[in-house]
């Protein structure tokens, strides 16, 4: 048996838990098109005859602007010297940005093998996936680079079976129909805040968090209550919405995909409650699960 741990790392909003995704085939991580979406190391596991990958998929690395912010980049860097690859993933933008810089500079004081991934070559001409692999292979710092498209696939399974050959001599650390370690209680919250994601304005997302309160197995239906947290009275109208709209839209998206996960009906209750500046605060971190 061969196994080992691999790091996906880039700027937020790169596809990251996309493409994690995509190696499983199913859905072990949150996807949405607003950055930071990522607050945990999600542990997705790909087993395969004589192989065991296991994913990490970091928080997006950017400059902390609040003490989660701090806790996201410190468990994303941690990550870098714990594992046997680094694949940095980037995108189609032809320039090398400071979040990007940053992260090079990262890499290039670890020993750690990296890949580097140049992502959504589905919207890329021949031309302009030249010009950003020319301006990443000018760094020298890189074992591999790759052309993929996490979302339809592209050159996937090419980079799974590269990922093989760095993998040493190890034991399988999980039972072959395990895809991720995050009990469900804890891929439930994710799917919430996901639904979340996808209905509120730009700046809402991020200052909400999902704490389950109650859960019941009954004979033929799963019972949960869950509380949303959000930093501004005037977030908790929004969330909620006219006459309740919004937050019955966000409960009845989750409810349909819990449903998928536990394989039985559901009964889902939401609530939205205040905690003002919640993000910076240790205790409220530590017990919405972001812990060191």
């Amino acid at each position: 048996m061969k196994s080992g741990f691999v790091a996906i790392i880039g700027r937020p909003n790169v596809g990251k838990s996309t493409l994690l995704n995509s190696i499983l085939g199913e859905k072990v991580a949150i996807v949405s098109d607003k950055p930071q979406t990522t607050r945990n190391h999600i542990r997705g596991i790909y087993t395969e005859q004589d192989y065991q990958i296991i994913f990490i998929d970091t928080p997006g690395i950017h400059k902390p602007k609040n003490k989660l912010g701090s806790f996201m980049l410190e468990m994303a860097e941690n990550s870098l010297n714990e594992v046997e690859l680094v694949l940095f993933l980037v995108d189609d933008s032809l320039t090398i940005g400071p979040g990007d810089r940053y992260i090079l500079d990262l890499l290039a004081k670890i020993k750690t093998p990296k890949y580097l991934l140049i992502n959504k070559i589905d919207k890329m001409t021949p031309d302009g996936f030249k010009s950003v692999y020319d301006q990443y292979a000018s760094q020298d710092n890189f074992d591999e680079i790759f052309g993929i498209s996490a979302i339809s696939g592209d050159n996937v399974k090419k980079l799974v079976e590269a990922i093989k050959t760095k993998l040493p001599d190890g034991p399988q650390y999980f039972p072959s129909d395990i895809i991720t370690d995050h009990p469900e209680r804890f891929i439930i919250t994710e799917i919430i805040r996901e639904k979340l994601l996808h209905y509120l304005e730009f700046e809402v997302p991020h200052g909400v968090a999902v704490e389950i309160e109650t859960y019941s197995e009954e004979k033929d239906i799963t019972k949960i209550g869950a509380i949303i947290y959000c930093e501004k009275k005037s977030h908790k109208g929004i969330i909620i919405g006219k006459d309740g709209k919004k937050l019955k839209g966000i409960g009845k998206s989750a409810r349909i995909e819990i449903e998928a996960l536990l394989g039985i009906k559901v009964f889902l209750e939401l609530w939205v409650k205040v905690k003002e500046n919640w993000r910076e605060s240790d205790f409220l971190l530590n017990s919405f699960g972001y812990k060191k």
